[in-house]
């Protein structure tokens, strides 16, 4: 079997073990993964993560499952402690750039010779943040990369990782800690990441202020950048821009007497 359908097989027979109607939360472990391939004689990756990963961030969970969920929701795969994890039942309110937004042109400021040899990955995205200062555009502060792939643990949720960790100052003396989660290639953002960057902002920098960050390439040259808040029914995008890496000849006086209409606006 293929990786995606033998997780596929997987996933779909833990949900139905346990799922009755009108349940909206199922529980399970990592090691039940192991007995359901064993009587499915399919071979598990050597990461066991990798099958919850997959239906996190690349596929959707099979339609049988989808299929027990009402209308406008959606059913997603948290956290639950180490080792373990929890179908949960949640409006279904897609993490998706807006095709509709306008660009801002950006300088590009990467050096040529990073731009040279990098892939359309996380790593790529990463780094043409740091060099345009894109979170500090974005957020209106002055941001600081304080540490790249944190790894920590959350009370009830278990091992988490943010791509990257920024800290910031504004003009009121105030301190921000903006967990970042960047997507390139064909990964897409996913509500679960969001919850667990709010969880490390809680357990780890309970002083600062929160804002988590989503970036995500659309095409070449062009970076969507979301900011997140929690509210009383879940996760929500709060702001979404659009920025296009370009020459700096390229911004041009129109372009310019655009911005300035926006900002009077």
């Amino acid at each position: 079997m293929k990786s995606k359908n033998r997780y596929a097989a997987i996933i779909e027979r833990i949900f139905k073990a346990r799922f009755k109607p009108g349940l909206t939360e199922l529980e399970f472990e990592r090691e039940e993964m192991v007995r359901i391939a064993r009587q499915l004689r399919i071979a598990l990756p050597k990461n066991l993560g990798d099958l919850i990963y997959s239906f996190r961030y690349r596929s959707v969970l099979p339609k049988s499952i989808q299929a027990e969920a009402a209308r406008g929701k959606t059913w997603i795969i948290r956290p639950a402690g180490p080792a373990k994890y929890r179908f949960v039942l949640v409006p279904d309110i897609p993490l998706a750039p807006n095709p509709n937004l306008t660009e801002t042109k950006v300088p590009d400021a990467t050096p040529g010779i990073v731009a040279k040899y990098a892939f359309n990955d996380e790593q790529a995205l990463l780094a043409r943040l740091r060099y345009n200062r894109l979170i500090d555009i974005f957020s209106g502060v002055t941001c600081y990369s304080l540490q790249n792939h944190l790894r920590t643990t959350v009370p009830n949720m278990g091992q988490v990782e943010t791509d990257e960790i920024y800290v910031g100052l504004d003009k009121k003396g105030i301190h921000y800690v903006f967990p970042l989660q960047a997507k390139g290639g064909t990964d897409k953002l996913n509500v679960v990441q969001i919850e667990q960057d709010f969880g490390v902002c809680a357990q780890k920098f309970p002083s600062l202020v929160c804002r988590p960050i989503g970036a995500q390439f659309i095409e070449e040259g062009v970076i969507v950048l979301f900011e997140f808040e929690q509210t009383n029914t879940g996760v929500r995008i709060n702001c979404e821009k659009h920025y296009r890496l370009v020459p700096p000849e390229e911004v041009s006086e129109v372009d310019l007497q655009n911005y300035r209409q926006r900002a009077a606006d």
